[in-house]
């Protein structure tokens, strides 16, 4: 069921960058003070951007995946430091859909979709997107929608506009939604046409300074705008396949032809242009400049890897994604490196992980360096039943990079599928030393939860099974097992203070939820490589 109120507001919002009646056409950075803040103050868009994190992972639309999500992290980060408030914090998360889009909501909050990157030739034009979404960030483009929209009206638009989401993700076939649509249609071209081309226009001409500053080509965001309109162009007008982006970015020929003089003008001025490798901005949270400086650095070799890491995660099952390759190896294609781990990642997931540890095996002499292709042939090893060899290669991996937080799920979940209290305890010793810094992360503690629960350890899985839950959309599901948790006998004095204070934290939470008509939920796919235990 569509949800009401604030949450849906923060995922509807974003959806169009702020169409919401946005009538300004101020450049400027909104002054401190300004009025946005008493309509939805900044700590009320990060409470609203964690919730609506939290109802789209119920929902399945996330990519919930360790190496891919550390790739755009770092890219955003990256760009993010180049931007006019590199203090701003940023969330960048994937989502599972094939259309092709990016948006920016509440919080610094900025969704990808696979995609977008399945279509990105190279990854200038991926940082193009994204530089332009931090610019609606950094602009206060959405807040200053949200402020001049009338009251009123915002409940209605956001849910049709929701409803639309939805419909994507649903694949248009529910009938819910598109009564929705029918029903607001009216209202979202009046939103439309009042949405303000000089926020467009702004996010362009800044998104192609940070590209510049943060060392990507600044011409990349004409030409992969460009190739969208050609394609929405062959689609045809009013036709269902017309590229998502182009219906929340509209682009015109003037647009591109602007977004070109401006990055000529980038080029020949004397703005500095980092590399790519530049230091990282020191300001970041230490959590967040540590695991950037460790898990997956752009570059053209990560965005192709990750390409195909998200061929694989976003197809609708692993023999969909085997069948994508061989239909390119039966034309004739030759498959580039990247290519080949996306084929050994998908046969493996489809049951025949001794042709993916092959594969793999022989991406190593060229990919020594490369941390992703170790994993995945140390997880190939675990299916094709050789522990002792993926043993080896999982402690190698977490000798050169401790605290890795995907070496550590991966090797994680390959000992709880083997089962048993040894292997339990095994579990919790390589994911606890991230618990700390992981308190907002549902796979670590989903994952932890379930090591907790082998290893006989039943009052920290009930705690961590509870933490999931909250993270994961179901605030009231988290609540009541925490209550439950509290009867139990056996708990000493830390553990039940540690229940208490995470129950008092909670309540306040799912009686808002309820007062908005949100009841519990549960998650309706389960993201990641790995095949549900």
């Amino acid at each position: 069921m569509l949800r009401p109120a604030l949450l849906s507001a923060a995922i509807a919002i974003g959806c169009l960058a702020g169409i919401a009646g946005a009538q300004s056409i101020d450049n400027r950075l909104p002054e401190i003070g300004s009025s946005a803040a008493e309509l939805i103050s900044p700590a009320d868009e990060q409470r609203y951007a964690r919730q609506m994190l939290g109802e789209m992972r119920r929902l399945g639309w996330l990519i919930d995946d360790p190496l891919v999500d550390a790739y755009l992290r770092d890219l955003g980060h990256r760009l993010a430091a180049n931007s006019a408030l590199p203090g701003q914090p940023f969330t960048f998360f994937l989502l599972r859909s094939r259309q092709i889009n990016a948006f920016a909501t509440l919080g610094g909050h900025v969704a990808v979709n696979a995609g977008l990157l399945l279509t990105a030739e190279r990854e200038d034009e991926l940082a193009a997107v994204v530089a332009h979404e931090i610019t609606h960030v950094t602009q206060r483009h959405i807040a200053r929608g949200v402020e001049s929209a009338r009251k009123e009206a915002l409940p209605i638009a956001l849910m049709t506009l929701l409803a639309v989401l939805a419909a994507d993700q649903a694949g248009g076939d529910g009938d819910a939604a598109q009564a929705a649509i029918s029903s607001g249609i009216a209202l979202m071209q009046q939103l439309q046409i009042n949405y303000t081309r000089a926020n467009e226009h702004e996010a362009d001409r800044i998104g192609i300074q940070i590209l510049a500053r943060s060392g990507y080509d600044p011409g990349a965001m004409a030409d992969f705008f460009g190739r969208m309109l050609r394609a929405g162009r062959a689609a045809g007008s009013g036709a269902v396949d017309v590229p998502e982006l182009l219906r929340t970015h509209p682009v015109t020929t003037t647009r591109i032809s602007e977004a070109k003089d401006r990055a000529a003008q980038v080029t020949t001025s004397s703005m500095p242009v980092a590399p790519s490798t530049q230091p990282l901005n020191p300001t970041l949270p230490g959590v967040i400049y540590a695991g950037l400086q460790q898990d997956a650095p752009t570059g053209p070799r990560s965005f192709a890897f990750a390409r195909e890491r998200l061929r694989v995660l976003s197809a609708d099952s692993p023999a969909q994604a085997v069948n994508e390759y061989r239909r390119r190896l039966e034309a004739g294609a030759t498959l580039t490196d990247a290519e080949h781990y996306g084929h050994a990642l998908a046969r493996m997931q489809h049951g025949d992980p001794g042709a993916a540890r092959d594969t793999l095996q022989a991406l190593r002499a060229d990919h020594a360096d490369f941390f992703w292709i170790d994993l995945a042939l140390a997880e190939a090893h675990h299916r094709a039943g050789d522990a002792v060899e993926a043993d080896r290669l999982f402690a190698r991996l977490i000798d050169v990079q401790p605290g890795n937080r995907a070496i550590a799920l991966t090797y994680a979940r390959c000992l709880a599928e083997r089962g048993g209290p040894e292997h339990g305890r095994r579990a919790q010793d390589v994911l606890r030393p991230l618990l700390a810094g992981g308190l907002s992360d549902p796979a670590l503690q989903q994952a932890f939860a379930r090591a907790s629960e082998q290893a006989g350890d039943l009052v920290r899985a009930g705690e961590a099974y509870a933490e999931a839950a909250f993270l994961s959309g179901r605030a009231e599901d988290a609540l009541n097992q925490l209550q439950r948790l509290k009867t139990e006998q056996a708990l000493d004095y830390v553990q039940r203070s540690r229940i208490d204070a995470r129950i008092a934290a909670m309540t306040p939470i799912v009686l808002e939820l309820r007062a908005e008509g949100i009841r519990p939920g549960k998650p309706q796919r389960r993201a990641g490589l790995a095949p549900a235990p």
